[in-house]
C-alpha cells in the first residue's frame, strides 16, 4: 500500500519552524512554566498510490477493472509536556492515525478465452508514539499560535485479503519504525489552567511492503495545566473593638464640648519592586515582608478611609504582560497588608498601571535591549506605591 505526499509538506515545516524561531528572543523570561496534559481528536487522511497498486498487479499478470480507496479515518491522540517558559516546550504522547485502505477489482484470461476475476483488499493500522519541541508565540494574552518538531515511533499493521485468481503469500505484515513528524495550530486559554487547541500535523510512516508516505491529522482538543497560579489571598475579616458604654455624668457635671473631628491622615510611601519582588516576579520575598510590617506598623491606630496601592513596571517587554505583572504585584502587597494587619479587604484598592507612569526621565536609560545595564538603570521605575487616607 503507497501513502503518498501531500502540498502542505513546505506549508506546515515553515510554520512550525517560525514559530520555535521566537526561541532565540532575550524576552523568553516568564513564570510560565509547569506540566501539562492534554487529548485531541480529528480527521485522519492520506493518498493512496493506485497507480502503484494498478502496476503491482499488472506484473502478476492481472488487469485491475475498478479500485476504491478507503483515505480518510478518525484519529486521534493523547499527550502530556512540560512548559518551560512562555514560549518553549517539550511534549510526548500516544496517537492513533486510524485505518485506510483499497479494494481493487482484476482480471485476467484464462483457458479457451475465458476470464478469471478476484479481488484484493489492503488496509493499514498505524498508531505509536511521538517526543515533539514545542514553540509557541502569544498573540494576545490568551490566543497564540504554535509550531511542532518531532519524531514519532509507529507501528504499520498491514492486512491482505484476496479472492479469484489473486494470491497474497503474506496476508498480516507488520513493521516499527522511527520518522520525522511536523505541525502548526493555535490556542485559545479559556483560563490560566484549561486551554483549547486546534492544529494540524503530518506523520511521516513507513508501512509493512517498502512504502513510505504521509498521513494528515486535522484535530481539536482541550489542554489543562496543572499548578493554578496562587489566587489572591482571602480577606481577613475585620474584628471591631468592643463597645464601652461610659456612665452618665453626675448632675452637676457639665460636659466640655465635644473635641474637633481629628485631621485627615495622608500618606504616600513608595516601595522598590526589587525589596519586594524577584526579578519578573509577584510573590513578596522575606525582606519586602519586613519593610511592610514596618510600615504596618507605623500606622497602627488610623481609622482608613481608603488605601490605594498601585503597581508599576518598566518599560520592558510588552504592554500585555507588564499590565498584567504590575496588577499581581499590587493584589500581592494588598494580600499581604490582610494578612498581616488585619486591614479589611475593602478598604484597599489594587491596581496596576504597567509601565506609564516611569520616575526615570526620557533619554536617562539608553537602549531597548533587555540587558543588565538597562535593567538596572529603571530600577526607581519598578516600584510599588501605597497612598493612605485616613484619620487618627
Amino acid at each position: 500500500m503507497k501513502l503518498a505526499k501531500s502540498k502542505l509538506t513546505k506549508a506546515l515545516g515553515m510554520g512550525g519552524l517560525m514559530a520555535i524561531a521566537v526561541l532565540v528572543s532575550p524576552w523568553a523570561i516568564a513564570d510560565d512554566a509547569g506540566w501539562y496534559a492534554g487529548a485531541n481528536v480529528g480527521r485522519s487522511g492520506t493518498h493512496i498510490d493506485d497507480a502503484r497498486i494498478t502496476s503491482g498487479l499488472l506484473g502478476g499478470g492481472l488487469t485491475v477493472t475498478s479500485i476504491s480507496d478507503r483515505d480518510r479515518d478518525t484519529g486521534y491522540k493523547l499527550f502530556g509536556g512540560y512548559q518551560f517558559n512562555k514560549y518553549l516546550g517539550v511534549e510526548g504522547g500516544y496517537f492513533d492515525l486510524g485505518t485506510f485502505g483499497f479494494t481493487a477489482n482484476t482480471s485476467s484470461a484464462g483457458e479457451l478465452g475465458s476470464v478469471n476475476t478476484g479481488s484484493l483488499t489492503g488496509d493499514i493500522r498505524l498508531k505509536g508514539v511521538n517526543l515533539d519541541l514545542v514553540g509557541t508565540l502569544p498573540i494576545t494574552e490568551k490566543f497564540s499560535v504554535f509550531g511542532r518538531a518531532g519524531v514519532a515511533y509507529a507501528r504499520a499493521n498491514d492486512t491482505f485479503r484476496s479472492t479469484g485468481a489473486v494470491a497474497v503469500l503474506n496476508p498480516n505484515p507488520s513493521k516499527r519504525d522511527t520518522n520525522y513528524k511536523f505541525g502548526a495550530g493555535v490556542q485559545y486559554a479559556f483560563t490560566d489552567n484549561l486551554a483549547m487547541r486546534a492544529e494540524v500535523e503530518r506523520y511521516r510512516i513507513n508501512d509493512a511492503v517498502g512504502n513510505k508516505g504521509d498521513i494528515d491529522l486535522v484535530s481539536l482538543g482541550l489542554i489543562y495545566r496543572f499548578g493554578a497560579k496562587s489566587p489572591t489571598p482571602a480577606p481577613v475579616a475585620y474584628v471591631a473593638p468592643p463597645v464601652v458604654v461610659a456612665q452618665a455624668p453626675a448632675p452637676v457635671y457639665v460636659a466640655p464640648p465635644p473635641p474637633p473631628p481629628p485631621p485627615v491622615l495622608p500618606r504616600k510611601v513608595s516601595f522598590s519592586a526589587d525589596s519586594l519582588f524577584d526579578f519578573d516576579k509577584a510573590s513578596v520575598k522575606p525582606g519586602g515582608q519586613q519593610d511592610l510590617d514596618k510600615f504596618a506598623a507605623e500606622l497602627k491606630g488610623t481609622q482608613f478611609d481608603v488605601i490605594n496601592v498601585t503597581g508599576h513596571t518598566d518599560r520592558i517587554g510588552s504592554h500585555a504582560y507588564n499590565q498584567k505583572l504590575s496588577e499581581r504585584r499590587a493584589e500581592a502587597v494588598k494580600g499581604y497588608l490582610m494578612t498581616s494587619t488585619g486591614i479589611a479587604g475593602d478598604k484597599i484598592v489594587a491596581k496596576g498601571v504597567d509601565g506609564a507612569e516611569p520616575v526615570t526621565k526620557p533619554g536617562d536609560c539608553k537602549g531597548t535591549k533587555a540587558t543588565k545595564a538597562l535593567i538596572a538603570c529603571l530600577q526607581p521605575d519598578r516600584r510599588v506605591e501605597v497612598e493612605v487616607v485616613g484619620t487618627r
